[in-house]
């Protein structure tokens, strides 16, 4: 079938919108009818070429929902009609790691999803015979995908599918990085450095795992009001003093929980000399710049901190993200409000002029 899709054809340069061959799905695969999809700093990063396992050209986009049309042979767990929400951090609980229960780091197509190919090792996307590769075994900026039935998960009908879209990356990263992978716990204190996509879903986290205080620090008035209306007790502005003030907030030793989500490695830094002497927990979420490093002073961790990373929060896709999607219909999640902006296929390079003025959240593509 002929479909149009964003394509980066060189990096650094801006998407081009073009028509591309889909082939249908082979065994093992879905077929699904994009309805709708976010634009995630992690498409603009791997764009940049900054990324250092980046590639082109390929169909960028991972924050996708949609409804599937058609299934490979073997295909279980979805079926024509369902809805659905891509997960780049794919989930066949048959692997080694996913059988292990400790990770929700699934190694059984990661490989081929690194080198822009679906699990056999080929492109479904081509144009004039070339294969296009796909990102992250998603492909999501174009009206219609097909991916691995392990990087998909069944969510409700009654989730308007542009805000299901989010949980396919940036919330259920914020969301996950409290509940499953930190695990807050009722009655702590928790700091939130960045107040993004992730930064804003760790706080809503922490929130529903009944922390008592939320802090969240960040550069922007705006974004800090919004932390207030998911959950945070309290919104500071970012300085070269902020250790120091989360210090004498809790008697000079440190919350119990800090998140870091700004990519940043000095804010890196900053979460992990927060976090509480004894038991505190510094979990990292953002994507630091190639070669960035993380220093940590030894005494940091002597005396008694965890440093821990957050891969899509810790979330097992499809397990845990129809669960997500199900507290938002709940009304658990106010997952509407980082909607700040709906654009067409053909203004997905404006997606990404908005997020590099940090204009909104979240702008969504819808189909």
């Amino acid at each position: 079938m002929e479909i149009r899709a964003a394509v980066l054809e060189e990096f650094a340069q801006p998407l081009q919108v073009t028509t591309l061959d889909l082939a249908g799905p082979k065994a093992g695969e879905v077929l699904v009818r994009l309805h709708a999809c976010g634009v995630c700093h992690t498409d603009m990063y791997s764009a940049s070429g900054v990324d250092p396992s980046g590639y082109a050209p390929c169909v960028l986009g991972h924050e996708g929902a949609g409804v599937v049309e058609a299934v490979g042979e073997g295909v279980t767990s979805v079926a024509p009609g369902d809805h659905v929400v891509t997960l780049f951090s794919p989930q066949c609980g048959e692997c080694v790691n996913c059988r292990s229960g400790r990770t929700n780091i699934c190694v059984a197509i990661r490989e081929q999803q690194n080198q822009g190919y679906l699990p056999d090792g080929t492109a479904r996307l081509s144009r004039d015979g070339e294969p296009i590769r796909h990102f992250m075994g998603c492909s999501t900026f174009a009206e219609a995908t097909v991916v691995s039935e392990y990087s998909l998960a069944k969510v409700s009908k009654d989730a308007p599918l542009e805000t299901a879209a989010l949980f396919a990356c940036g919330l259920s990263t914020g969301l996950g990085a409290a509940m499953y992978r930190a695990k807050v716990w009722e009655g702590s204190t928790a700091v939130v450095f960045g107040a993004g996509m992730v930064g804003l879903g760790a706080v809503a986290g922490a929130r529903l795992q009944g922390a008592e205080r939320i802090i969240c620090v960040d550069l922007s008035e705006e974004r800090l009001a919004l932390a207030k209306h998911h959950g945070a007790t309290d919104g500071w502005l970012a300085g070269d003093d902020i250790v120091d003030r989360i210090l004498a907030e809790t008697d000079g030793y440190g919350a119990d929980f800090t998140f870091e989500a700004t990519g940043l490695v000095g804010v890196m830094r900053q979460a992990v000399e927060s976090a509480r002497m004894g038991w505190g927990v510094c979990c990292v979420t953002g994507v630091a710049g190639k070669g960035e490093t993380l220093d940590i002073v030894p005494r940091y961790l002597i005396t008694g901190r965890t440093v821990m990373g957050a891969s899509f929060g810790g979330v097992k896709g499809r397990d845990q993200v129809p669960e997500l999607v199900d507290r938002y219909l709940a009304g658990d999640i106010d997952a509407d409000a980082f909607i700040s902006h709906r654009i067409s296929l053909d203004d997905i390079n404006k997606g990404f002029d908005l997020m590099h003025h940090q204009d909104g959240i979240r702008s969504v593509v819808t189909f």
